[in-house]
């Protein structure tokens, strides 16, 4: 069952989305859900989760480590936390 969401905001906002919504060819609603569609799959937990890959895998390629040096600097790790 679908639910009514109430949302309060500026008239002049209100009316400039509606302007562009309708440009679109949509209404206020449907691109409101889009948004919620969209924001919500962007912050969804295994998109979280490949966003943080990502970023470790960059700043390992920017430090030169290679991959055959990965377990040897975990082993470290997990010895130095004991």
């Amino acid at each position: 069952m679908k639910k009514q969401l109430i949302i309060r905001i500026d008239e002049n906002l209100k009316e400039d989305f509606a302007r562009a919504v309708k440009f679109e060819g949509k209404t206020v609603s449907e691109k409101i859900r889009e948004f919620a569609v969209e924001y919500t799959a962007e912050k969804s937990f295994s998109s979280i989760v490949d966003n943080l890959w990502d970023r470790i895998s960059a700043k390992i390629k920017e430090s030169g480590i290679k991959e055959e040096d990965i377990d040897k600097i975990i082993r470290e790790v997990r010895s130095e936390k004991k």
